[in-house]
């Protein structure tokens, strides 16, 4: 036999509560769910009280919505049982109906109402309008303090403090949480008017039961009156009394907040606190000798709470007699020590502002944004940035660190703003001289009063949050190959494996090493050109390894593939801008070339050295001023040898070949490289060798 599933059993007890409405129900079958209904109630309560926090009991508001519904389905049985064959004795109706009647009301009509009526008071006036105002005001506030919260997990993110998986599930939690207590404030209108409506319907019961039982059954008022009041009075009991263990169970969920269960935290601040339970002790005994007062009631209940002050006296003072001196910090781990941060920004004190969210700092959320823009950039998937204070430091200043290993630094000033030129020149207004940190430029920064006035002279001016983001983020496009090792291959092989499976499994370890691609890779990164196309990347590897598995060789191959790419990463508005080399200093370059390592490389003497760093230094200047992707042309077999030897000092160059763009793109020359006389040389030490791939 097939199990039913949940929902489908779910659905049938919602279906037969809703046919409990319609049908009319023999009384044996309405005492078993009488009596189902109180153990429901007690449950509930039970579960209530146990919880440590709301959302461990995230379905009580859907829950309370169907409790509430089988009470009151109850509720319409046991009246048309009462009405129709009240007359013909209680075991016509409920026995549990009848119990109620007799046993909880004194078998009194006065007792019964009076007992039903405190009830409902209570439930009503008392329990269900407090925890639905104290769910209103939780909704309310929940719903106002969701910007921050969410901005705290941003923070921790960025800081390094959340990985993303714990991120999404803080997140995850805390839109739980916000949904919990707006449903708890709508399910506890259901509660109210639950109340509202057992008095109602107690009433017309009254009501119905005289009319029926002096009108149909021929019955005196008083018979009528004690036949079918006492039935209605236990019918109201029978049902209030589990509501208002629900109302109670609700009142403890909307108003949980410590990290335990009720009981242990009830007993942690109530019971320890001597000072406390000793004046209880003291006003209990001094009520016991006040005259009519029960003399052994009250001064046995002092003696119990002199008793437990004592034992919280004992307990303190156990806590104070102990070893005062700290325990000795355990040997540091020396492991500990070894640990680095891929990648960390060091500020000093006067920029704690802007890491601080808690102050309105953005830093951390404009991080986080940046790390998913150079995800899309470069198609990487960059480690936290962890932000932290160094009070080494300057109070302005801030450094960016790669592995333990500074990278970039620069100034910045919290309660300004940076103001430049578009010329390059130095901004003329009032203010701190600096220089920009990101590309070297003159800068002021300037009182937050007179923006209006800078832009007013065509200055643009920047927030400090953004100087260091953009910062942040040329150097991370910069030095990107650093940061890739064969763990962060292996995750992006990890993903791209779901959708090509074979291509993966072919490329790694069938035609290259791990070590090998991670090398292609961090080539392809080092010129700043994305690897986000990873398919195309392992199709071109795939496709090239059987002539050659040389790294240099590789690279080329897959650069060529990734040609739109590459036109796209260097083009403006579909044109190239491009500095270009004459045939002489192709010449001059081709002659200079030597073998490193079984690498390429550049042996140049020091003037032709000298002189192709201040021609591509010239023209690459000029075209990043005029907006455009400072760009070199070079033939395939001089372009990364001219990369290696001008990265060093003009690391915003890109060198590409004719053979790695979309055919048929506008070039245009922004300048023509020339050298002099070729001349053989063994090599300019500073300059010509090529620094050896980073470790795979």
């Amino acid at each position: 036999m097939k199990r039913i599933p949940a929902e489908g059993l779910l659905g049938l007890a919602v279906l037969g509560l809703i046919a409990i409405l319609i049908i009319p129900l023999p009384p044996l079958l309405l005492d078993v769910l009488l009596a189902a209904q109180i153990g429901a109630s007690l449950l509930v309560l039970l579960v209530g009280l146990s919880i440590r926090r709301p959302l461990d009991f995230s379905v009580f508001p859907s829950l309370l919505l169907i409790v509430t519904l089988f009470r009151l389905g109850l509720n319409v049985s046991s009246t048309r049982l009462i009405l129709l064959h009240g007359a013909d004795g209680p075991e016509a109706v409920s026995r549990i109906v009848d119990a109620f009647g007799r046993f909880a009301a004194g078998g009194s009509l006065v007792v019964g109402a009076v007992v039903f009526l405190v009830l409902i008071v209570i439930n009503f006036v008392v329990i269900t309008k407090g925890s639905g105002r104290v769910a209103e005001v939780a909704a309310r506030f929940t719903l106002d303090a969701l910007p921050g919260k969410q901005m705290s997990i941003d923070a921790d993110l960025a800081a390094g403090l959340l990985d993303e998986a714990g991120a999404r599930k803080r997140r995850e939690e805390l839109e739980r949480e916000t949904e919990f207590f707006g449903a708890m404030d709508g399910a506890s209108k259901f509660v109210r008017g639950d109340a509202i409506a057992g008095l109602v319907i107690t009433g017309i019961n009254i009501v119905g039961g005289l009319l029926v039982g002096t009108a149909g059954e021929g019955l005196s008022f008083s018979d009528a009156a004690k036949t079918y009041t006492i039935l209605t009075m236990g019918d109201g009991l029978v049902s209030q009394i589990p509501a208002l263990l629900v109302s109670v169970a609700a009142g403890i969920v909307v108003t949980r907040a410590g990290g335990t269960d009720l009981s242990t935290q009830l007993g942690s601040e109530l019971m320890e606190r001597p000072v406390v339970l000793a004046s209880a002790a003291a006003a209990l005994a001094a009520l016991s000798l006040l005259p009519g007062m029960p003399f052994v009631v009250f001064i046995l209940l002092a003696a119990a709470a002199a008793l437990l002050a004592r034992r919280a006296l004992r307990r303190r003072e156990a806590r104070v007699r102990a070893p005062r001196e700290k325990k000795q910090p355990e040997e540091e781990r020396i492991e500990d020590l070894l640990a680095l941060d891929t990648v960390e920004i060091d500020v000093g004190y006067g920029l704690l502002p802007l890491i601080d969210v808690s102050k309105g700092g953005e830093l951390p959320g404009r991080v986080t944004s940046l790390r998913k823009q150079l995800a899309s950039d470069l198609g990487i998937i960059l480690p936290p940035v962890h932000l932290r204070d160094d009070l080494r430091l300057d109070p302005h200043a801030y450094r960016i660190k790669i592995r333990g290993m500074e990278v970039g630094k620069g100034t910045a000033y919290a309660d300004r703003l940076m103001v430049l030129d578009a010329s390059g020149k130095k901004p003329e207004i009032e203010g701190l001289s600096e220089t920009e940190p990101t590309f070297g430029l003159p800068c002021v920064w300037i009182d937050p009063a007179l923006r209006v006035a800078a832009e007013a002279k065509g200055l643009t001016v920047i927030d400090p949050a953004s100087v260091l983001t953009t910062h942040l983020s040329e150097v991370l496009s910069t030095h990107a190959h650093e940061i890739v090792g064969r763990q962060e291959v292996q995750e992006l092989l990890a993903l791209l494996q779901k959708d090509a499976p074979k291509l993966v499994e072919e490329v790694v370890p069938g035609a290259v090493s791990l070590g090998t691609l991670v090398s292609v890779v961090r080539r392809l990164l080092e010129e700043r050109i994305s690897v986000r196309d990873l398919r195309s990347i392992l199709e071109a590897v795939a496709d090239a390894a059987p002539k050659s598995k040389e790294v240099h060789y590789l690279v080329e191959q897959v650069r060529r593939r990734l040609f739109r790419r590459i036109t796209e990463r260097v083009a403006t508005d579909g044109v190239v801008h491009a500095i270009t080399l004459s045939r002489r200093a192709e010449e001059v370059l081709r002659s200079a070339l030597g073998q490193q390592d079984g690498e390429p490389v550049l042996a140049l003497d020091l003037d032709s050295a000298r002189a192709l760093i201040d021609h591509v230094q010239s023209h690459a200047s000029a075209l990043a001023t005029a907006g455009h992707a400072p760009v070199l042309l070079a033939p395939p077999d001089l372009r990364r040898p001219i990369f290696v030897f001008l990265s060093r000092f003009v690391p915003e160059i890109y060198v590409i070949s004719a053979q790695e763009l979309v055919p048929g793109v506008s070039i245009e020359v922004a300048g023509t490289v020339d050298l002099g006389q070729a001349r053989s040389s063994p090599g300019w030490a500073g300059v010509s060798s090529t620094p050896a791939a980073a470790p795979a």
